[in-house]
């Protein structure tokens, strides 16, 4: 019987639970992480176990543990379910050499995932997760994992009073309180539980907190921090007379901001509106990154605060080498991840919300009120995701088709064509259109932002049929 591919895409190994992710794939997938740690450190080589709640994930990482010590690396087992970036930030706080993290993210119920951060606290660089794969291999044409230990060796780590400790000293809490604002907090059943809600009540910040309980179905739909899914805590909002609404994802890496009156904004404008609150209260102007598929309207307030601008491809693992050399006092990406300046390399769901909070309390504006603002400064921008499912035909075609340089789109020229992730066309007057195919599935996600609502809707249209039109 063929073994299963196991194979780290941007956020790490994926797979559903007892189809692909398996006890026998978890053993392989570990046991290549823990050949590629002691090739680096052959001698007292430690690794952080963690997980988010879903189902079994205690028992992944007692198998994690058992996998690292047979080769020799001492896991520091976390008990209890823990956000990525507070895994993260124990990384570099005791020293590690490195995490090994069980999550699917914002991903269904069905699935669970592996996720191996280095030993700088930031996601695996391409080179160390095709080491990874490579050792997988290896393995598997030897035929044998290492014998298992007669005992194996484990320490038990407590992460979160540390890394709370390190968000009171990015966020100010004694702005949010003297301000009076009333907060939402939604974990979406994930690792977030007891994370940003603890810390505003300890700093006197009056927070409701909704689905506070485990639940590995995450109410029947995958714990993604969208609109649709947030209506509990706008009930809540409402009921409170709360100023806004922070959520998390499954493992707390993602956000979800949503205003007073119900609005929810993209991750796009919270992005572009952190960044310029950065700037003007931090008075960090040392650069600021995006991902290829972001909002240009970062590029327009790079330009407004004569801030450099980095545009990576997408994966979060390029940000955090950015913050790592403190060349950028924000990152982020489209799809709701965040990190800043002197913090962790690694997308944070938690220090979003917050700031957020602060960025209200201080503005003493609604987040609709400032992204007004920010268009009156430097334009509208209209960014729109959308996904396309292929037939292996279409995919095929349109996979030649991304070899292509279009000289106009939607009856405009393109004025220039980047190839940093997938195709991206920019168009005459200042709009775009950026297409990647999916590496797990038969899909292409298609990315317009354009000036006006208006020219978003003709934009999406044309982005529909260029990608199945023969």
């Amino acid at each position: 019987m063929a073994l299963a591919e196991i194979k780290f895409g941007t956020s790490g190994w994926r797979a559903i639970l007892a189809d692909g992710f398996t006890h026998a794939n978890v053993r392989r997938a570990v046991a290549g992480i823990a050949r590629v740690v002691v090739q680096k450190k052959p001698q007292g080589a430690r690794v952080i176990v963690g997980r988010d709640p879903r189902y079994m994930g205690e028992t992944f990482v007692d198998i994690a543990a058992q996998v690292l010590a047979t080769h020799g690396v001492t896991p520091l087992v976390v008990a209890e379910a823990a956000p990525t970036p507070a895994i993260s930030f124990a990384i570099t706080s005791l020293k590690a050499d490195g995490a090994i993290n069980f999550t699917a993210s914002h991903n269904p119920a069905e699935y669970n995932g592996l996720k191996f951060n280095s030993s700088d606290g930031a996601p695996s660089l391409p080179e160390i997760t095709k080491a990874i794969e490579a050792e997988v291999l290896k393995a598997d044409k030897e035929g044998a994992l290492a014998a298992a230990a007669s005992k194996p060796g484990r320490e038990q780590i407590d992460i979160r009073s540390d890394y709370l400790s390190r968000l009171k000293e990015i966020v100010n809490l004694d702005d949010i309180k003297k301000s009076g604002i009333r907060i939402v907090f939604d974990p979406l059943w994930g690792a977030g539980r007891g994370y940003s809600d603890t810390l505003l009540r300890d700093a006197g910040i009056p927070v409701a907190t909704v689905h506070d309980v485990r639940d590995v179905l995450f109410g029947g739909h995958a714990p993604e921090p969208e609109g649709h899914l947030l209506d509990a805590a706008k009930a809540k909002m409402r009921e409170t007379g709360a100023s806004l609404v922070i959520a998390t994802d499954g493992d707390a890496d993602r956000f979800g901001v949503m205003d007073a009156d119900g609005t929810f904004l993209q991750p796009n404008y919270v992005i572009a509106l952190l960044f310029d609150y950065l700037v003007e209260t931090r008075g960090w102007k040392n650069g600021v990154a995006k991902s290829v598929a972001t909002t240009n309207m970062v590029n327009a307030l790079a330009d407004h605060h004569n801030v450099e601008l980095h545009e990576t491809p997408v994966g979060f693992k390029y940000i955090g080498e950015l913050i790592k050399q403190d060349k950028i006092a924000i990152g982020g990406e489209e799809s709701a991840g965040l990190s800043i300046r002197h913090h962790v390399p690694e997308k944070d769901g938690i220090i979003a919300g917050l700031l957020c909070c602060e960025m209200v309390a201080a503005r003493k504006k609604s987040l609709g009120e400032q992204l007004h603002d920010l268009f009156v400064k430097v334009g509208s921008f209209y960014p729109l995701r959308e996904n396309f499912r292929l037939t292996p035909e279409v995919k095929s075609k349109f996979t030649t088709k991304l070899t292509s340089d279009p000289r106009d789109f939607a009856g405009k020229k393109v004025s220039s064509v980047v190839r940093t992730d997938g195709l991206k066309l920019i168009l005459d007057d200042g709009s775009w259109v950026c297409y990647r195919l999916s590496g797990t599935e038969p899909v292409v996600r298609a990315y317009t932002e354009a000036r006006s609502q208006d020219d978003s809707a003709r934009l999406s249209a044309a982005a529909r049929e260029w990608v199945f039109k023969d």
